[in-house]
């Protein structure tokens, strides 16, 4: 049984979306789904499972940082028998061609932090998102026209904004990577997927610029992810 979900086997679906914050997934329950049940309050990490177009969804957050998402992911994969997990968060621009709100779908996330070792004694520093997930989200955001851009990230272990030399961590990232945002999660996600043969995939939204010096304020980052939340919805009823 999981040690940090409460819920019901029968209580969560078999596609899962996953924002960070647990504000974020009541939001997304409260005004996007039919239906919507509470069914995971353990650590106020909030689940919410209702429906989208007569879609079972469960909306679960996952917390910050590649161990909160491990742990939750691994959890829904192997004790609730959760098929696919869309990560839905947001992230921070290292290059100039993106500007805030600009929707990114994750192709391959690169870490220099030990996760897959701890996890499984392998190496790894890059892994990819589902290919299958990630056509279904392309063929929808066309559908949508909504504009996504598909990109490799790095997924860091420190808030880079809090980093005592962000440049040097930035100059440092393999070139061959073609890495143009950060955030914190999806390798986790990703790898945790690999090794017990499931699906996972990641949308973000830019909300800061290292290039720009532009920043989100928190209420923003929790109110203006409308176009990634429709895209991550209508791509889930489509697994």
């Amino acid at each position: 049984m999981a040690i940090h979900n409460e819920a019901k086997k029968e209580e969560i679906a078999k596609v899962v979306l996953m924002p960070g914050d647990p504000l974020r997934a009541k939001y997304i329950a409260e005004n996007f789904l039919e239906e919507s049940k509470l069914v995971n309050q353990t650590r106020n990490v909030l689940a919410y499972t209702g429906k989208y177009k007569n879609k079972e969804i469960t909306v679960m957050a996952s917390g910050m940082g590649m161990p909160s998402m491990g742990i939750y992911a691994y959890e829904l994969y192997q004790f609730y028998e959760v098929d696919t997990i869309i990560r839905i968060g947001s992230c921070g621009s290292y290059v100039e061609d993106l500007d805030l709100l600009d929707l990114v779908l994750v192709n391959e996330s690169y870490t220099t932090g030990n996760f897959a070792q701890n996890l499984s004694g392998q190496k790894c520093d890059t892994v990819e998102a589902s290919e299958e997930i990630n056509a279904v989200i392309e063929e929808t955001a066309k559908d949508l026209e909504i504009e996504c851009v598909k990109t490799n990230v790095a997924c860091t272990e420190c808030f880079d904004a809090y980093m005592v030399n962000p440049e040097n961590y930035v100059k440092n990232l393999p070139p061959e990577k073609h890495i143009t945002c950060s955030e914190m999660e999806a390798f986790a996600l990703f790898y945790t997927a690999q090794i017990l043969n499931k699906k996972a995939a990641c949308l973000l939204t830019v909300v800061d610029s290292n290039c720009k010096k532009q920043v989100l304020t928190s209420q923003q980052r929790e109110n203006s992810l409308h176009e990634m939340i429709k895209l991550a919805l209508e791509s889930a009823i489509k697994i």
